[in-house]
Parts: C-alpha cells; sequence; structure tokens
C-alpha cells in the first residue's frame, strides 16, 4: 500500500508538471551569476510624469522606451537603476539632419515614432518596433526603428528601416545616427581604442559661460582652465580627437570604475554605413556620449549629401548594431582592462554571427539569402605582381572612387591576402561595381564589368586585374602611395595645449599642429630639394596658410627642386599628383616660373575639415598633369605649389604622394 501511493504520488507531480504554463522556464545564470529569462513585455503609464512606457525584461537588464516615440528612457543594470542620464530627455536616440525643398523646412529630426507594435515574443527574444510614416512638416521618410532583446543577454540590438517612396518631395540628408547620454555621476573612463582610453574630464569642465573652459579654433576644442580635477588643467578636448576609421570602429564606449560597469556601442558590419572602410566618424566624447553614425559629411564635406530627386525612391536597412553591457564582480582592481577584454571579445562573437539569424524584418536578409564574390587582384605596374592586402569593395554603380560619396547603398569591403586573392561574403542581392585600392600604388580601381549578386550566389571573377595610372618610368616621388599624410613631418604638440589620452603613433590628433607651419616658416616657405631632402623631416604633413597678423592669412607656395641631366623637348612629362585632403582648397602648379599664369589648377575643392578636425586624411583626390617637355630645363627645375585661398587658418591640403614621371621609352 505504501509503495503504491508513492506510485500515485509520482504520477501526480509528474502531471503538475505537464500542466504548467508553457511560459515556465527554468531561470540561468549569466557570468556575473544574474538570473536570466524569457524576455517579457509591458505597457505601463509612469505615475510621475503622466507618460506612456515599453518596458522589456530579461532577467539581466530591463530598458524602458517611451511609447510610441522609441526613446530609451532608461536602462537598468547590476544594480543601477539607469545607466543613461537621469536628467535629459533625449537619452538613447536616433537623429537625423535634413533639407526639403521648402527654405523652411529641414534642421534636426529625433525620429520620433508614432506607432508601437510588438513585432515578435518568444521564449528566445522581443522585438518592438515604434514606427512612423510622412507626415507633412517632418522629414519625408517613412522609419521603422526595431529594437531586440534576447534571453540570457545584456544588451539591445537596434536597427532601423528607412523608406522614401518616390513621388514624396526632394530631399537632402546629411547624418543619420544613434546617439546615447550616459550617467555623468558614474562614467568617467572612455575607451575608444588598445591605445585610446582614460578618465575623461566632465561636460561641466568644458563649460565656457561658468569659466570652465575657454573656446579655442572652433566650437568643438576648448582648453580646460578650471575642472573638477586638476590632472586635465590646461588641456584640449575636442571630440573630433577621438575618432575613427569604420573599418577601426566595432566598439567603443565608456565604463563606470565605481560600479564596475562598462557600456559598449558594437557595429558588427560596415555594409550600412557610408563613405567605405577608412571613412572617419565620431566614436564617443565627453559628456559622456556614445554614438553610432550611418550617414554624415565628417571628414568628406557637402559631396557626401544623400540628395534624392523627384520620383527617386530609396530604402535602407540601418544596423543592427549591439549596445552590449558588461561587468566586473571578480572585485580586482582595477577593472577597465578586463571590461575593454571583454567588450573586444563580445565584438568577435557579434562579427562571426553577422548577418544575424534573429531579426524579424524581411527587409533584412539572412546568410542563406546572400552571396559571395571571390576573385584575385592583379597589380599590373610594368610588371604583373599580387595586388596584395588591397582593400577590395563592392558598393553601387559609379565611377572609380564613387564609393567615397556614396550614401544610398550598401557596401561590402574586404582585404586581399598576401597573393592577392579575396573573398567578399554576405553580399546582398544587387548589381554592384567592384572597386578596390592597393597599398604602394596610386589611383582607384574598378572592374570593368558590373557585378550581379544573387541570393544563395557564388561568383567567382578569377584574375582581376589593376593597372594604376602611368605614362612613363619615375624620374622622383615625394611620399607613399597609401591616400594619407601619415609618413610625412608631424610636429609636436604645443605643451600647453596637450591631449594625453593620443599616444604618440597618433600625434596628427593633437591641437593647433597647423599652427606650427607659421612658426617653421614664419617669412619664407617649404622647399624641398630632391635627392637631397627627406620627406618625413622636411614636407610638413598639411600646406596650410600662414598667419601674418592676428585675423590675417596669406596663401602659401612650396618648390620642389630638381635636376633634370637631359630633357625630351618634345615628350611628355607627367605630375601625378595624389592629395589625401583638401579643405577649401585651390591648388596652382606652375613650372619654373612663379609669377605666371598657372599651368594647372584643381579649382576650389574640398571641405573635408580634416585639419581642424585633425584627421591625416579626408577625401583621397588624383590628379594627372601632363607636362610638356619644353617647360622643363636641363639642370636645374623648380615645381611651384600654391596654395591659393586663405581666408582663415583651416583652408589647405594634405598631399599623400607626388611623382613625375618621364616621357614613355616605348
Amino acid at each position: 500500500m505504501i509503495l503504491q501511493k508513492k506510485i500515485a504520488s509520482l504520477i501526480i507531480c509528474f502531471l503538475l508538471l505537464l500542466l504548467l504554463p508553457l511560459s515556465f522556464s527554468k531561470p540561468t545564470r549569466n557570468l556575473d551569476g544574474i538570473s536570466a529569462r524569457a524576455p517579457t513585455v509591458q505597457q505601463i503609464r509612469n505615475r510621475h510624469h503622466g507618460t506612456r512606457e515599453v518596458i522589456v525584461d530579461n532577467g539581466i537588464i530591463r530598458v524602458s522606451f517611451s511609447n510610441p516615440q522609441g526613446l530609451v528612457t532608461g536602462i537598468k543594470y547590476k544594480g543601477i537603476d539607469n545607466v543613461l542620464h537621469p536628467h535629459l530627455r533625449a537619452r538613447g536616440y536616433w537623429d537625423i539632419t535634413w533639407q526639403g525643398t521648402n527654405i523652411r523646412q529641414g534642421g534636426l529630426d529625433r525620429i520620433e515614432g508614432t506607432k508601437f507594435r510588438i513585432i515578435s515574443q518568444t521564449q528566445e527574444q522581443v522585438e518592438i518596433s515604434f514606427s512612423r510614416t510622412w507626415e507633412d512638416g517632418h522629414i519625408p521618410l517613412n522609419v521603422d526603428k526595431r529594437y531586440i532583446i534576447r534571453r540570457n543577454t545584456s544588451g539591445i540590438y537596434m536597427y532601423g528601416i528607412f523608406e522614401r517612396l518616390p513621388e514624396w518631395p526632394e530631399l537632402d540628408m546629411g547624418l543619420i545616427r544613434i546617439a546615447f547620454r550616459l550617467n555623468p555621476e558614474r562614467f568617467h573612463y572612455m575607451a575608444v581604442a588598445d591605445n585610446r582610453q582614460r578618465e575623461m574630464p566632465t561636460e561641466d569642465d568644458r563649460d565656457i559661460e561658468r569659466g570652465h573652459a575657454k573656446v579655442l579654433g572652433y566650437k568643438e576644442a576648448v582648453q580646460l582652465t578650471h575642472p573638477h580635477n586638476s590632472m586635465f588643467k590646461n588641456q584640449v578636448d575636442d571630440k573630433y580627437q577621438y575618432t575613427c576609421e569604420i573599418k577601426d570602429n566595432k566598439v567603443h564606449g565608456w565604463i563606470s570604475t565605481k560600479s564596475r560597469v562598462g557600456f559598449w556601442i558594437i557595429s558588427p558590419s560596415g555594409e550600412y554605413r557610408s563613405g567605405g572602410p577608412i571613412k572617419q566618424e565620431l566614436t564617443s566624447h565627453v559628456g559622456p556620449t556614445s554614438i553610432t553614425t550611418f550617414i554624415s559629411g565628417h571628414y568628406v564635406g557637402a559631396d557626401m549629401k544623400a540628395h534624392y530627386r523627384p520620383g527617386e525612391a530609396w530604402k535602407k536597412v540601418l544596423g543592427p548594431v549591439f549596445i552590449y553591457l558588461n561587468s566586473d564582480s571578480t572585485g580586482n582592481n582595477p577593472p577597465q582592462d578586463l571590461l575593454w577584454e571583454d567588450a573586444k571579445q563580445q565584438t568577435e562573437k557579434e562579427v562571426k554571427a553577422w548577418p544575424y539569424d534573429f531579426v524579424a524584418s524581411s527587409d533584412f536578409l539572412s546568410r542563406r539569402e546572400r552571396g559571395i564574390v571571390t576573385g584575385r587582384l592583379l597589380v599590373n605596374d610594368r610588371f604583373l605582381t599580387p595586388g596584395k592586402s588591397a582593400y577590395v569593395g563592392l558598393a553601387p554603380p559609379g565611377e572609380a572612387g564613387s564609393w567615397q560619396t556614396n550614401t544610398k547603398g550598401y557596401q561590402f569591403w574586404t582585404k586581399t591576402n598576401e597573393t592577392g586573392y579575396f573573398t567578399i561574403e554576405n553580399v546582398r542581392p544587387g548589381t554592384y561595381n567592384l572597386y578596390g585600392w592597393v597599398p604602394g600604388f596610386i589611383g582607384d580601381f574598378r572592374y570593368q564589368n558590373r557585378v550581379n549578386v544573387a541570393a544563395s550566389s557564388h561568383i567567382s571573377l578569377g584574375r582581376v586585374v589593376y593597372q594604376p595610372p602611368r605614362n612613363g618610368p619615375t624620374l622622383w616621388e615625394i611620399g607613399v602611395p597609401d591616400r594619407t599624410a601619415r609618413e610625412y613631418f608631424i610636429p609636436e604638440p604645443y605643451k600647453n595645449t596637450m591631449n594625453p589620452y593620443l599616444n604618440n603613433t597618433d600625434k596628427f590628433r593633437q591641437y593647433g599642429l597647423w599652427q606650427r607651419y607659421t612658426e617653421l616658416y614664419p617669412t619664407h616657405d617649404l622647399v624641398y630639394t630632391v635627392g637631397a631632402s627627406n620627406y618625413s623631416q622636411d614636407w610638413f604633413y598639411a600646406q596650410v596658410t600662414r598667419k601674418t597678423g592676428d585675423l590675417t592669412y596669406v596663401p602659401t607656395t612650396w618648390q620642389i627642386v630638381f635636376q633634370l641631366p637631359y630633357v625630351n623637348w618634345r615628350g611628355g612629362y607627367t605630375l601625378q599628383l595624389a592629395l589625401a585632403s583638401a579643405a577649401r582648397a585651390n591648388l596652382q602648379v606652375r613650372i619654373n616660373t612663379q609669377n605666371s599664369w598657372p599651368f594647372f589648377s584643381t579649382g576650389s575643392i574640398g571641405k573635408d575639415n580634416a585639419i581642424a578636425r585633425h584627421g591625416i586624411h579626408g577625401m583621397y583626390r588624383l590628379y594627372s598633369i601632363n607636362v610638356p617637355g619644353r617647360l622643363l630645363r636641363t639642370g636645374t627645375n623648380t615645381i611651384y605649389l600654391r596654395q591659393a585661398k586663405a581666408t582663415g587658418p583651416f583652408e589647405g591640403l594634405m598631399y599623400d604622394y607626388i611623382r613625375l614621371e618621364e616621357p614613355s621609352r616605348d
């Protein structure tokens, strides 16, 4: 009888387990020992503010959104009620700058939604949507902001679907980004890279009106005169000092050393960004602020603006990016190294998981819906060699180099190996051009045929040959063709306006380096003698204006002096002139006479502001200039490079590489 009762009890327990709700699941634990469970969604009304909220909670993080606007108003994590700024309405948000056909329209739009939906809710994840269709007075776009919170994950996946219909008004878009403003009482340590991280000044330290700082050459750059921490006194802070190229802009963020918590923005792919792999974008900066940018004119200028004509349709998925939070419960001091290394490891996991298989929107294509393109790049510059360590990418059809300013389509980039082979994976179906460039060679490559990628396709292009611009043997050269001015002379920064956050390898990021030119050349300009001068010591990194008074600037004329033992009077020489940057400049070239009409002029070019914004390059330009032999002399020759525009300190050029070629011997 006792045995029968035990068996009956076991049967009853078993039946009760079967009757438990399907939503029940045994809690799991993450590395920090926080209980995790299936994410839940709640819609509530905030009693204190009378506003509606959506709350998603997976037991690790609890995220609050304004409803239906879709602003991230709170993130609760590891005992911190809100890692975001407690006193700002704009804490976690999308925004966009735009200009319509009506001059009264435009400006900054926070992209607040008007409709909330739960897209999916399972044991593994929740995906929610805050969308808005176009109404007159707002930017003419349909926008769907999506947020995904997964089980046992300490973070938020964010992406947006942006759509423009062909019948809508003409439109210019200048910037699309996601921004987070963190709690300034907790987050003081910022990390952008292994060699760019430290405790940071506060936003209050930058307050000019209260006398805590003074403006320098432009509003973004301030000198901290009365900071809260004396270690920052006289240092310069400028958000553009913390920029990063897209290819390296995978993870950045902030650490609360007191709470031992990190907040990171992880970008697993560059396909949804504009401008290609070496375009520079903002990352994190004083605030504390962290951002991820999808479209901007930074380091390119007005050429980067997305202009949509009447009748032109557009749709693009921006993201997902991953907002990742981590913590250190070891108690070991300091926590920065551990949290940064963990953030990098998480970034590697996100990159390997791309494209994600858990995104609900059909506009975001899974791995099986994409294609692969392979090939081998060879360079034919007098003889055939592998295009090793070259950048190769698929981008919307256009001229060679047009990917630098393309904002409307997707881009997929990779690097070749030592023998020139490349594989471009996870390409969305569409028609592309294959573009690229090879370090050590000038110019932009474009494959002669368009590449049509279909779902699940594997396209082999075979041998792809790039023939760099060349009209004859090299007589002399200055610099290294790497699309930057990094190899030239970068002066020491001013000791009283240094930012010690920046190490020696990034010395070009220091404030005020352009002013050193006037000190080095107070009455005359740079003269470079081929065969005697050294470009790493004798070629200033930027051809800027010279300051002659308090507010007076004059053009500068640089000279290249070289010897020719023989001149082919009937032949044509070629001056290959590659620019790494141009900011409201006009480069004029004269040969053996300084006061004549320019032999060549670029006209007004460039608005990339790389000089002022501490970038060692902006937008790449190449000029192949034909020089008739009759303009040259046997013996000493001089090429005059005049930057003719001079209304301020930031107009100028950065040279990538200069080469003079003699006439072809064929």
